[in-house]
């Protein structure tokens, strides 16, 4: 009779009130809307990892790829909004796809719940050796000599690779030709071949090439200068204004997470965030710690779609 009086009393409790209790009772599945062994999947473990202590329950990660991390995002963005099924959102699902699919199975700003930045990274503008330039200046003079003449490698159609490559020649007016990948794997494998001239590789990735002279770095996409590489400058520092391009990672729910829960959420990423020994962990893999609060998140994400979509456009860029 005890135990039925609780139940009783505990459901005419706030729903909210509840959830502020309780949460979290059970595992959380953290989506990881990429492949296996990935930048996406790096940060998705990491993070996952990072979580169990503060959260106090195990979070099992659920790796579901495709269609520009599409598949996988949609996935959370149809599951119950009860704290149970996160997402680790980037700018390929939340700002690059939605401007270049006519068919997405979200809204990138309506259909999720921010909960807070996991990590940034920059890419690098990596040259063969064989080309002769040493810096940004030195690439876009060679490429206005000789137009044409010169390949671009990218990951895909509308992988970040590709769309930093089109704001690149829309800023500088050079006349390159771009040659997309089934993915950046294959695409600095014929890098390295010496098949392709140039490309924005992820910076963190770049690091063992750019160190072995297999690959030279002539500027990076970030704010600035990066500490696996601080000799190299900043596409700012080169001379191209506003010319920053990282590629960011998030924490999102479903839209309608209650608000308790994003604050228990947001506050758990912020200690798992601010710990040493986790960012160092991040930094091992090439990712710079970039906690903030759900509404900056929001705030990006929107930014971001914008952003792209003028690059779309600028550059007409479409894909199958």
């Amino acid at each position: 009779m005890r135990s039925h009086t609780l139940i009783v009393t505990l459901a005419v409790l706030p729903f909210t009130a509840l959830h502020a209790q309780s949460y979290p009772t059970r595992p959380i599945t953290l989506m990881v809307p990429a492949p296996a062994g990935g930048p996406t999947d790096i940060v998705g473990r990491v993070i996952g990892q990072m979580l169990v202590e503060p959260v106090g329950q195990q979070v099992i990660i659920e790796n579901r790829g495709g269609a520009g991390n599409m598949i996988g995002t949609g996935v959370i963005a149809k599951a119950k909004p009860d704290g149970y099924s996160l997402v680790v959102g980037s700018p390929s699902a939340l700002s690059i796809s939605p401007n270049l699919y006519k068919s997405v199975p979200y809204h990138p700003v309506n259909d999720f719940t921010p909960i807070g930045m996991i990590a940034r990274t920059a890419t690098v503008l990596v040259a063969h050796p064989s080309l002769p330039v040493k810096t940004v200046k030195d690439a876009v003079a060679l490429a206005k000599s000789r137009p044409g003449d010169f390949n671009f490698a990218s990951g895909g159609n509308g992988t970040l690779s590709h769309l930093t490559m089109e704001m690149f020649r829309i800023n500088t007016g050079i006349n390159v030709l771009h040659v997309p990948y089934k993915g950046s794997g294959p695409a600095t494998t014929d890098l390295l071949a010496g098949e392709m001239h140039l490309m924005f590789h992820i910076l963190p990735l770049s690091v063992p090439y750019v160190r072995s002279n297999k690959l030279r770095a002539l500027a990076a996409t970030s704010l600035e200068r990066s500490t696996l590489l601080p000799e190299v400058p900043t596409m700012i520092q080169a001379g191209l204004k506003d010319f920053e391009v990282t590629t960011w990672y998030g924490l999102l729910g479903p839209a309608g997470l209650p608000r308790d829960i994003v604050t228990r959420l947001n506050s758990a990423l912020g200690t798992a965030l601010k710990s040493p020994a986790n960012i160092k962990r991040l930094n091992d893999n090439g990712l710079d710690p970039s906690y903030g609060t759900p509404e900056s998140l929001a705030t990006t994400v929107a930014g971001e779609l914008a952003r792209w979509a003028r690059v779309v456009k600028a550059a007409n860029i479409t894909v199958q």
